[in-house]
């Protein structure tokens, strides 16, 4: 599959990657004033300080915009799982640490509407949504090396669909839960973080 997010042109020298990181910046800004479905692309030119032309060169539409946004999101999700599971030391460091996880996820999104925008501003890009499925793979594979030492082999395949399902469904989870009123969705979260507190533990006494 083709990255969705991928430039119409690609910035090589040091002014045309600052041209790019002033758009997204500007992007930011923009849909935090007033969020992604007002966001218009000469507007954000101007925002940005950069010709109309210059921006279509490297993006060609608006959702080319959200996706690069939510894939920088992803990264820096993907980017905290890894720091956040190093050296897991014994069961209930795990649980610990997913619990925490969940919770920080959870958080991120409430702490930062941008996020949540740019997010809600993408559920309907098939293209997304795909990359979003390999996201959680990815993010599962990081998982299961990170706790696998801590369950029997014969329980491998069960703890490897178990972190691909934790994954996916976290993101799942995090978006009902933002959608509905706060006190909702907090107890949404907290039944949520229950359940897969529940799995790990069948799991990791194996």
């Amino acid at each position: 599959m083709s990255d969705p997010a991928v430039l119409r042109r690609k910035p090589t020298q040091a002014r045309a990657r600052e041209r790019v990181e002033r758009i997204l910046a500007a992007a930011t800004e923009m849909i935090a004033e007033t969020g992604s479905d007002a966001m218009r692309m000469t507007e954000l030119a101007e925002r940005a300080g950069v010709p109309i032309g210059s921006l279509y060169q490297y993006f060609p539409d608006k959702p080319a915009i959200l996706r690069t946004l939510a894939l920088a999101v992803m990264e820096r999700v993907r980017q905290g799982l890894a720091a956040s599971f190093k050296n897991v030391s014994d069961r209930e460091d795990a649980l610990a640490r997913v619990d925490a996880l969940l919770k920080g996820y959870y958080d991120l999104f409430l702490d930062e509407p941008v996020t949540r925008d740019i997010w809600s501003g993408t559920q309907s890009d098939k293209a997304l949504q795909e990359l979003d499925i390999e996201d959680s793979r990815e993010n599962a594979k990081l998982f299961f090396d990170a706790l696998k030492h801590l369950v029997a082999k014969r329980d491998h395949a069960r703890l490897e669909a178990a972190s691909f399902l934790l994954m996916q469904l976290s993101g799942a989870a995090v978006r009902l839960a933002i959608a509905v009123e706060r006190k909702q969705g907090d107890r949404l979260i907290t039944e949520y973080r229950a359940m897969m507190r529940r799995e790990l533990e069948s799991l990791l006494e194996s």
